[in-house]
């Protein structure tokens, strides 16, 4: 074996004596031992303490050392690099030892700050990763990864940077085989952690947060697309990755710019919603909700309605409705929240359901409505506690004083986002479903005397007032953008005949928004906007009304409730405190019956109708104020100068401009341009009872007789037809049906006693003073027994339904056995000490099965 050099364990360059190289003609062992001392002192000495052995090294370490310069500022030797390069392609199996020396050297590079040759290092590793895509690649990504790891859990922003610029450009990289045991959980955390740079220079900060959210949407493209990864949406880590993305949102929201921090979170934040499959939405949105609730952010409703603009574009189109589903949960979860953070949920709901009506409806409609009505019930009990709250503590400071004004506009502004967004979410659905949704609500509107319970026991009637309004104003909201083509459909007699009875109403708001709906569900053809105001228009052509007609389903709908529909309408103008606004809706919706549902029949009943509304005005007997009867003259006015021009018959509109032009020189109070203003000069003792100044009913018949309309109709008196069921304040339950029954019972009897004699007499004053006890006495028993059926617990009412049951059962069994006889004995007598064979009851034999229907 040779000597030594003298300059053994002398930095490479420090002596020139030559060196011991093995060659292939030595001898084998010596040349062994000599690779072997090399190995040995290569790992055990530091870097360039064993130049002399340098040829004994292997070949990828002395390519590897090759491509660092004396002075790192002369950057990576690039001839050098392509070596390395070459032999890596060249020799696959090697590329795993590259990475682990490279990182050797990073390590000792990093411990003794030497920071240029960890650039060095680090530029190596990336042009050796983006040039080789063997099989065996995945130990050289482990290599690299345990670099990338030690860059980031330094403290130097540079180094931070760094790290993350490589696991960028490791992340774009496609491998060509799959990994089973890479784990992110660290990068995740550390590029979450750097999202969250607090750093005391604003510009150091600003690189940090955009690294960070670079880093994450590296983890998002390496991990989502390949199922052998570890699972990025699992709680864990979206805990981390999404309150992250919404923070530099939330902080940069205002920046511009293609690489602000604000315009890379929302592309890394689509990138991330895009690749959600359907069970991943979930789990994503989560942490969304939460960050806006711990930031307070669904108050100032901009932020949350951003963020979830990009969920519903970023996501795909058929899982949208599961978003809609968690703001639901999330709605109801805080229902006990201020009315600020509702309305920003409810206004964030509104905002998504229009963007989601490209995509599916979802499998659960009516829980969306039955959800926002549910909110509105909670605000209109919210609003009423405040108010009673304000009422209780007149004495307090002035700030809380201050505070429950405040709290009841919160309510209100909730209210009318609820209504809004109900109106959002129906113009999203198929007409079918829109009838349904429309029929829900109908249920849900409370009525005194049905539904006592609904909402809080102490809301009492002024409660019960502002839900029906409420949901009159939803349910308008839904019938607005209702395409009612077939009016059969649009209104049912299960929805109709309820909605009717609402006109009945003491509250003239519930009547006037009832006028509307019905209104907006019969105007197909867009006619109510000619119709602002009452008045008389000299010529209807310059409307350019559309025409249409009427068809089959049509006529069959007025056929069935065209009576129904007048009566409302008769005693709706009976109203004492019907305002300007009650008219015009009336006026409107005798105007559209006319344009959208008229044939031959209904014409003749709607003036037919008309003609009794001026009756009802003339003779007064229901003790209208004058401006309410000068107000019925001046709307028959108006709807007959419309409804002749629509006949186009000649002695008809002439009859019809006589009178009023009669009316404008001798009565001008009963027009519609003098009685609906703001200050009417009517007539102290209203309107005259007959004259040239009133529609005159043999005229008009005359009139359209002549041009074959049948008037037998119009010749005979209306009356209105009207039941118990039209009035919603006197609906009766199964009890009250039976207690009316027996009332009826009680006075046939009382008035057939009554018939026997016409004398008043002494017994005949004490069997009424009597009965009239006795009947108190029933009504007493009456009550009670409502009152047990309204309010007794469901199990209460169960078993005492059920003893009577089975008391009713034991009294049949009672009548089967003693009725059922047994047979005849075939000797025609029993035989002796033998008692009757006991017949077999016929609902108790068994047949065979094929006598059994």
């Amino acid at each position: 074996m040779p000597s030594l050099p003298r300059n053994w364990g002398l930095p490479r360059g420090m002596g020139s004596l030559p060196r011991v190289v093995a060659t292939p003609t030595m001898p084998e062992a010596p040349r062994r031992l000599l690779q072997d001392c090399a190995s040995v002192l290569d790992h055990q000495s530091p870097a360039g303490m064993c130049g002399c052995c340098g040829a004994l090294r292997p070949r990828y370490k002395r390519l590897v050392d090759n491509i660092f310069p004396e002075d790192p500022e002369d950057g990576l030797v690039k001839a050098n690099m392509e070596k390395l390069t070459f032999y890596a392609l060249s020799a696959p199996e090697k590329l795993d030892r590259i990475g682990a020396y490279l990182s050797d050297r990073l390590s000792r590079d990093i411990a003794r700050h030497r920071y240029g040759y960890v650039c060095i290092a680090m530029e190596a590793l990336d042009q050796l990763l983006m040039a080789c895509h063997c099989q065996t690649i995945n130990l050289f990504v482990e290599s690299f990864l345990t670099m990338v790891r030690k860059l980031l859990e330094s403290h130097k922003p540079s180094l931070l940077i760094l790290g993350t610029n490589s696991f960028v450009k490791f992340a774009n990289i496609e491998e060509d085989t799959a990994s089973y045991h890479r784990s992110y959980d660290f990068f995740v955390s550390r590029f979450s952690e750097m999202c969250h740079s607090s750093n005391h220079d604003p510009d150091t900060c600003n690189e940090l947060r955009v690294a960070g959210i670079r880093g994450l949407q590296g983890v998002v493209r390496k991990t989502v697309s390949d199922e052998l990864q570890a699972n990025i949406w699992e709680p864990k880590h979206m805990d981390m990755i999404v309150p992250s993305l919404l923070f530099n949102l939330q902080h940069t929201h205002a920046d511009a710019g293609k690489d602000s921090p604000s315009e890379l979170t929302e592309r890394c934040l689509r990138e991330l919603l895009s690749r959600a499959a359907y069970g991943h939405i979930i789990n994503a949105v989560r942490p969304v909700l939460r960050h806006l609730d711990s930031h307070g952010l669904w108050e100032g409703m901009t932020f949350a309605v951003h963020c979830f603009k990009i969920i519903m574009f970023s996501i795909q189109s058929q899982h949208a409705h599961l978003v809609i589903q968690q703001l639901l949960g999330h709605l109801d979860a805080n229902s006990k929240s201020s009315a600020s953070v509702r309305a920003g949920i409810v206004q964030v709901l509104s905002e998504a359901k229009v963007i989601e009506a490209s995509g599916s409806v979802g499998p659960t409609v009516l829980e969306v409505f039955n959800t926002l009505l549910k909110q509105l019930r909670l605000s209109v009990d919210y609003q009423l506690m405040h108010k009673d709250t304000h009422h209780d503590n007149n004495t307090d400071a002035s700030s809380a004083r201050v505070a429950t004004p405040t709290r009841e506009a919160e309510e209100r502004r909730l209210q009318e986002s609820v209504i809004k967004t109900i109106g959002s979410f129906a113009s999203t659905l198929p007409v079918y479903q829109r009838a349904e949704v429309m029929l829900f609500i109908m249920g849900k509107i409370p009525v005194p005397g049905i539904y006592p319970a609904l909402g809080r026991p102490t809301a009492g009637l002024e409660g019960c007032r502002m839900i029906q309004v409420m949901l009159l104003k939803s349910l308008l909201q839904v019938a607005e953008g209702y395409d009612s083509s077939n009016m059969l459909t649009a209104l049912p007699r299960a929805f109709l005949c309820p909605l009717l009875s609402f006109t009945l109403m003491e509250d003239l708001q519930v009547r006037l928004l009832v006028l509307h709906v019905l209104t907006s569900l019969i105007d197909r053809h867009q006619h109510a906007k000619h119709f602002d105001t009452v008045s008389i228009i000299p010529d209807i052509s310059v409307l350019k009304l559309k025409l249409d007609k009427c068809s089959r389903q049509d006529n069959l709908f007025m056929r069935k409730h065209a009576e129904h529909l007048y009566s409302h309408v008769f005693l709706a103008c009976k109203e004492e405190n019907n305002g300007r606004s009650h008219y015009l809706a009336l006026y409107t919706l005798l105007a559209l019956l006319s344009l959208e549902l008229a044939n031959e029949e209904v014409v003749v009943d709607l003036i037919r109708l008309a003609l009794a509304l001026q009756e009802l005005a003339l003779t007064n007997e229901e003790a209208l104020s004058v401006s309410n009867r000068c107000a019925i003259h001046a709307l028959c006015a108006a709807y007959l100068n419309l409804i002749s021009q629509l006949t186009t018959v000649p002695c008809f509109c002439q009859h019809v401009l006589q009178v009023i032009e009669v009316r404008q020189r001798e009565a001008p109070y009963l027009l519609p341009d003098h009685v609906f203003i703001d200050t009417p000069s009517l007539p102290a003792s209203g309107p005259p009872a007959g004259g040239d100044i009133v529609f005159v009913l043999s005229e008009i018949s005359e009139a359209l007789g002549g041009s074959g309309y049948n008037t037998e109709r119009l010749n005979t008196p209306y009356t209105p037809h009207i039941t118990d069921e039209d009035h919603p304040g006197r609906r009766m339950s199964v009890v009250d049906a039976v207690s009316v029954q027996m009332d009826l019972n009680a006075y046939s009897h009382h008035a057939a006693q009554k018939s026997q004699t016409e004398q008043i007499t002494f017994e005949t004053l004490k069997n009424a003073i009597c009965d009239s006890v006795v009947v108190e006495e029933q009504k007493e028993r009456r009550r009670q027994l409502m009152e047990k059926f309204q309010n007794a617990p469901f199990e209460e009412i169960a078993a005492h339904c059920g003893a009577r049951s089975c008391i009713l059962q034991s009294k049949l069994d009672e009548i089967f056995e003693s009725t059922i006889r047994p047979p005849p004995s075939p000797s025609g007598s029993a035989s002796l000490g033998q008692a009757p064979p006991r017949s077999i009851p016929l609902y108790e034999m068994k047949f065979p099965d094929l006598c059994v229907y």
